[in-house]
């Protein structure tokens, strides 16, 4: 830990990345150049207040602390709720990192919304629609986790399942054509404003899969990525 009123310099490029959970989940790592542990909660914000002009919402459903890796009991957890009982970004970010700790990581739950597939149910057709699923953003200190950030991300969203962006096991007719394309640009545009409003330098679209997004959207489409 840190002595008060001290700050600590992340240094490095980013290294290979280490895939560790689902393979469908879809991740966005962020680094940042020299980024002192003081300005996290800054990056924290600026990432968490671009959802609510992408397809989520405005504040934050949750925020939990873990110390050293993610096998420890959090040291702090609060749940706002939904819609207006949420917390502000920056009120969220205050919050959990007032415990501010190099061998800490933050996360937060926002709520973002996609166009998903509902199969035909209870006399109702089948259908698209809008619906909200949320998703993790974990702040990395310098040396949770045997410093994981250089691999993860000072800054990493997990966006949950990649189907939405694919849906591999339906037809590919016009109208799940139309909501594949509408998920992809709502992805792209978050990414791009995520970057650009908290100032990474680097930036990562990944999955367990081997192949990228771009790939994989390529081959359903039947064309060529390049």
């Amino acid at each position: 830990m840190l002595p008060q009123g001290k700050e600590r310099c992340w240094e490095g490029a980013p290294a290979r990345l280490k895939l560790i959970e689902m393979a469908d989940t879809l991740y966005l790592s962020l680094w940042y150049p020299n980024l002192r542990l003081v300005a996290l909660a800054e990056k924290v914000t600026a990432v968490l207040s671009a959802f609510a002009k992408h397809g989520g919402e405005s504040r934050v459903y949750s925020a939990t602390v873990w110390p050293v890796s993610w096998s420890e009991a959090p040291a702090f957890q609060r749940v706002y709720g939904n819609g207006e009982r949420g917390a502000e970004p920056g009120q969220a970010a205050e919050d959990a990192l007032e415990l501010l700790h190099e061998d800490y990581a933050y996360e937060f739950q926002i709520g973002w919304s996609l166009w998903e597939f509902e199969p035909a149910s209870g006399g109702l057709d089948a259908r698209w629609v809008r619906q909200p699923r949320l998703v993790r953003v974990v702040a990395y200190g310098p040396l949770f986790d045997a410093g994981a950030y250089e691999q993860d991300g000072h800054i990493r969203i997990d966006f949950g399942g990649d189907a939405p962006f694919l849906d591999e096991e339906l037809e590919l007719d016009a109208d799940t054509a139309k909501r594949v394309e509408e998920n992809v640009r709502q992805l792209v545009e978050l990414t791009t404003a995520v970057e650009k409003e908290s100032g990474a330098t680097a930036r990562l679209l990944w999955s367990e899969l081997g192949e990228s997004l771009a790939q994989r959207l390529a081959a359903r489409l039947g064309m060529t990525a390049n």
